[in-house]
């Protein structure tokens, strides 16, 4: 059994059993340190998984758990809550990370957190712990949402204090304790998987001159293997949200999951991305988005005809910052509450419908129509516009619009 020796002091000062509240996922990390925190701190472990749309085997995840030794596991369905106050608010902001990121898994750490933290006060845990490193963004965005939601319960760090510095020496602990690991020379990385997208990272991928292996894609087909003919659908939009697809009325969750299943298919979601860590780091991610990709160009069409000019213009110099909060961890923010106040505001207009073609990996618009529409065929028309519009008012127009030069 691998023997490590600890960096710091323990959080814990062991007179009698405490409790720990672990994020546990049943992947390498999270076994490993679930073993580990029984081993360092002989505490009882409840480990906490949350299914927010991971479409994995999460009675197995408990399984395992409890085999690990965890003293209780606690498998808790998220899904719709997910979609609807996480995912659903985002799309309305637009938020894009550094111009190309979805942003998919920055935004279901608050929630696994605020779970954790709910979880850890009902259960009379005074601590919670987590599986991210100590040079990720993960170990920011859980953090946060802990003091945000109860800064009274102590945070343990697994990977910012033991002597663990490999994936390599993660799996000889994993082996010398007997724990299945998911990580092996067939897949070479680690991977995140939730409702709106996966990311894999890690392993080949950290060599920017690999390009990702076709088979590592579960959600989403190359252009090659896409459907030979294009395929239509339909998104109807209400106050900034989607709320139909196909003419079906659907919920968050349930849009999510079915466009995911039309846009993959469709080769759509794609993203290789080397992006800037909350460390300052650069670091590589590849993407499948499928919904994700689809509904934010979509929502980004329907604003174009229900929202001002000056309105879009002052969201879209919100997004960078906006998205920032997000992938750093400050969903409960009181800054991102209020930007996601202003946002919400502008989406009472956004309604209607967009029609869209999917074709090996574009996506094609073909018609938008809202009762909210600013657009007026009439009035924008180059043919006779039957007095919609005097074009001499441009005259005065252009004489303020230019008044500075003459200053100058």
């Amino acid at each position: 059994m691998a023997q490590l020796k600890k960096k710091s002091k323990s959080a814990i000062k062991n007179s009698g059993k405490d409790k720990i509240v672990l994020a546990y996922s049943g992947g390498l990390d999270t076994s490993v340190i679930l073993k580990w925190l029984i081993n360092t701190y002989k505490a009882e472990v409840i480990a906490y998984c949350c299914d927010v749309g991971q479409k994995e085997d999460l009675a197995a995840v408990k399984e395992k758990a409890l085999k690990t030794g965890a003293s209780e596991a606690i498998v808790e369905d998220m899904k719709e809550e997910f979609a609807e106050n996480y995912i659903f608010p985002m799309l309305r902001g637009n938020a894009l990370y550094e111009g190309a990121y979805l942003l998919g898994t920055s935004i279901a750490r608050p929630l696994i957190a605020k779970r954790q933290i709910e979880i850890a006060t009902e259960k009379g845990a005074k601590y919670v712990a987590h599986g991210a490193t100590g040079k990720g963004n993960d170990q920011v965005r859980f953090e946060l949402a802990y003091a945000a939601v109860n800064p009274q319960i102590k945070v343990i760090a697994p990977w910012r204090e033991w002597d663990i510095v490999s994936r390599a020496e993660l799996i000889k602990y994993a082996n010398d304790n007997g724990i299945p690991v998911p990580v092996t020379k067939a897949k070479p990385y680690s991977s995140d998987k939730n409702l709106f997208h996966i990311s894999y990272e890690g392993g080949i991928l950290e060599d920017l001159e690999n390009a990702p292996e076709e088979s590592m894609f579960e959600i989403t087909v190359s252009p090659e293997e896409a459907l030979d003919k294009p395929e239509k659908i339909e998104i109807e939009y209400k106050n900034g949200n989607p709320i139909a697809l196909n003419k079906k009325k659907m919920n968050p969750f349930k849009i999510v999951d079915t466009l995911n299943t039309i846009a993959g298919r469709n080769a759509i979601g794609r993203a290789d991305i080397v992006e800037t860590r909350i460390t300052g780091m650069k670091s590589r991610g590849v993407y499948e988005t499928p919904a994700g990709t689809v509904l934010s160009f979509a929502h980004r069409v329907m604003e174009s005809i229900t929202l001002t000019g000056e309105e879009i213009e002052l969201k879209n110099s919100l997004v960078p910052q906006y998205s920032k909060l997000i992938y750093e961890g400050s969903w409960f923010s009181p800054e991102l509450k209020a930007v996601q106040s202003l946002i919400d505001s502008t989406q009472t207009s956004v309604n209607g419908t967009i029609g869209l073609e999917l074709y090996k990996g574009n996506i094609k618009v073909l018609y938008r129509k809202s009762k909210n529409s600013l657009y007026s065929q009439n009035i924008v028309t180059f043919e006779d516009d039957k007095g919609s519009y005097s074009q001499n008012d441009a005259t005065g127009f252009i004489h303020l619009k230019s008044l500075r030069y003459k200053l100058m």
